[in-house]
This record gives structure tokens, C-alpha cells and sequence, in this order.
């Protein structure tokens, strides 16, 4: 089998920093290449693969300002579509503008869906919804007017995450700095618990870190900019807790996952996605406000870490993720 896997191009693949759908395009095709399936990641130059890599510019639009995003996603969808003959699927990590060459190629595609920018695009979903193959990475996270073959949840490399059984005393919000993710409630949280907040993630929103985050910054409450890596994994894995209070309807949620695999229960408001990722009291708690997320800060010393790490690690690998890909794959390939 011959799997070519489209990845974004905003990003290195794997991310150096931020970059979630690349992150999870790395997993896909790094996965199927220890299975010893021949795969082709389309990505930008400077990413890292053991399959073979094709790109059209050196690096990502987010990471050299001086390129245009939407000419390097035509010329990086183009330069896969032209080459479709050559694999025996095509696995869409790169939202919707890819299915717009779907039916003009015989080989056939398999869309992972990593969320909606925006209900407008769900218009072009809707157009190849017989063609599809549609994935979501949620059960929450599905439009009623789309057809799905499949719920896969997001997979990590668990030889990246270090379960820890003894954890230092601060809090740890890990994530975009953005309304959306709640970084203003996480600081209320730590500050009503009496306890250290770290905060580590990509500034999204310039206005409401200046606004909302840094004039509450101090002793207590630490920016530590865009974790690396290796530095993820330490702040993870030493973490008292992970506070995850988003305002939105997360599709998934990449930390929380994380932070479960190195042992660390996670708090989240009960929107989007976290049931599906969160076992109530048993890896974390599912809450609906910062007084209830207080509360739970106050019990976190009941969750087992061990029990995190299994839930986590069962659910949310990569090994899972690839293997239940690939069933899929053989599925449509069947057809």
C-alpha cells in the first residue's frame, strides 16, 4: 500500500513548537511507516519524516512572514494532486480546500476533520459528502449535515511523555493564549486556590495577552512562552494539575491527552470534546465554572495518577490512532 499523507503548511512537520494538525499528520505517517507501509508526507521542506518528503517551499507561512498562505496551499495541494497515480489513497490532514480536486483524481481520499474555522465552510464538506470518507477526531465534534465513516481520536508518540507518580505543587495551563482556551479563567483558578500557575503556549490574540494576561503576571503567575518538546513533557509530567477552562467547543484537545499520559489529572469546563477525554473523578473533573473548578482544585489529591496514564494511554496513542487508520484504508480500498 502506497499512502500519501497531506499535512498543512503553516507549520513544521512535526511542529517545532505549536501546530496541532501537524503534529497529528507526523504521528500518521511516522506510524505507518514502522507498520512498513510506503509513505509519502507533504509537508513543508524543512520537516521531518522516515518516509518521503515533498514540499514546495523550505518552510511554513507562520514561520517566514514573508510568504503568502494561500499561494503556498495551492501550489502544495496541486503538487500532491498531480502526483494522486502514484499512491493508493490520499490522506487529507489539511482541512477542506483539498476535496476540491477530490473528484478529479482517481485515487481516493480519506478527510480527517480537525475542527470548523468557520459553519460557512461546512458548504464544501457537504459538496463531497459521497466521496468524502469523512473522519472526525470527536464525537462532539460532527456536523449533522456531514457523513462520517469514522471517529478517530488524535493519537501521541507515548515514547515523547514521561509518567510521573510524584508531582511538584503548581498548576499548569498549556495551550494557545487566547479567549477560546480560557487562559484568563485558568489565572482566576490558581489565584482562588492559593496556588502557582505556569503558563505555557503560542500568543495568538496580541490584545488579550496584553490585556487579560500580562498585567496579572507576578511570582505566582509565570508566562514561560512556547514550550519545546522536551520542555512540554517536564511541565506536564511535574504538574499538580492541568487547568483546561475553554470557551469554546474544543473538537479534541491535545494537552489534556498529554497531560493524562505522564500522570496528570486534568480540570476542564465540561464543553466540546472533554467528556470523551476526561473520566470524571477518576483522571480529572469535568466542571462547569472557576468556583466548581476551585472546588476540584481541592480534590485533585484523590486522582490517581496511574490511573490517568492508563486511560491515556489505551485511548489517545498513536499505535491506536495508525492501526485504526489503517483498518480504514483497507476498508475503502476494499470497496
Amino acid at each position: 500500500m502506497k499512502v500519501a499523507v497531506l499535512a498543512p503548511v503553516a507549520w513544521r512537520t512535526p511542529p517545532r513548537h505549536y501546530g496541532p494538525w501537524e503534529q497529528i499528520a507526523s504521528n500518521i505517517a511516522e506510524g505507518l511507516v514502522k507498520l512498513g507501509i510506503e509513505v509519502s508526507l507533504f509537508a513543508t521542506g524543512d520537516s521531518v519524516t522516515k518516509g518521503n518528503l515533498y514540499s514546495i517551499c523550505d518552510s511554513g507561512y507562520e514561520e517566514d512572514r514573508t510568504q503568502d498562505a494561500k499561494v503556498l496551499e495551492c501550489l502544495h495541494i496541486s503538487n500532491l494532486m498531480e502526483k494522486a497515480a502514484e499512491f493508493d489513497i490520499i490522506h487529507n490532514n489539511f482541512d477542506f480546500l483539498p476535496l476540491t480536486y477530490s473528484c478529479l483524481v482517481k485515487t481516493p481520499v480519506i478527510t480527517t476533520i480537525h475542527g470548523f474555522s468557520s459553519p460557512r465552510i461546512i458548504a464544501v464538506y457537504k459538496k463531497y459528502n459521497s466521496t468524502g470518507n469523512y473522519v472526525s477526531i470527536s464525537n462532539a465534534d460532527r456536523s449533522a449535515e456531514l457523513n462520517y465513516i469514522a471517529t478517530v481520536y488524535n493519537g501521541l508518540d507515548t515514547q515523547h511523555f514521561d509518567f510521573n507518580e510524584t508531582p511538584e505543587d503548581y498548576l499548569l495551563y498549556f495551550g494557545r493564549i487566547h479567549h477560546d482556551k480560557g487562559t484568563a479563567e485558568a489565572i482566576e483558578i490558581a489565584k482562588k486556590s492559593g496556588k502557582k500557575l505556569l503558563i505555557a503556549g503560542l500568543i495568538q490574540d496580541e490584545n488579550y495577552f496584553k490585556e487579560k494576561i500580562r498585567p496579572q503576571l507576578n511570582s505566582q503567575i509565570e508566562y514561560l512562552g512556547n514550550a519545546e518538546p522536551l520542555q512540554r513533557n517536564t511541565l506536564l509530567k511535574n504538574a499538580y494539575a492541568l487547568l483546561h477552562p475553554i470557551n469554546f467547543n474544543e473538537p479534541f484537545g491535545m494537552s489534556v491527552a498529554e497531560a493524562m499520559l505522564c500522570g496528570t489529572p486534568v480540570i476542564a469546563f465540561n464543553k466540546g470534546s472533554m467528556p470523551e477525554l476526561i473520566k470524571h473523578q477518576e483522571t480529572g473533573f469535568l466542571v462547569n465554572n472557576i468556583n466548581e473548578a476551585v472546588e476540584a482544585v481541592k480534590q485533585v489529591k484523590d486522582i490517581k495518577r496511574r490511573n490517568c496514564y492508563i486511560w491515556s494511554n489505551s485511548q489517545f496513542s498513536s499505535d491506536k490512532m495508525v492501526s485504526d487508520y489503517l483498518n480504514l484504508y483497507q476498508k475503502i480500498l476494499s470497496r
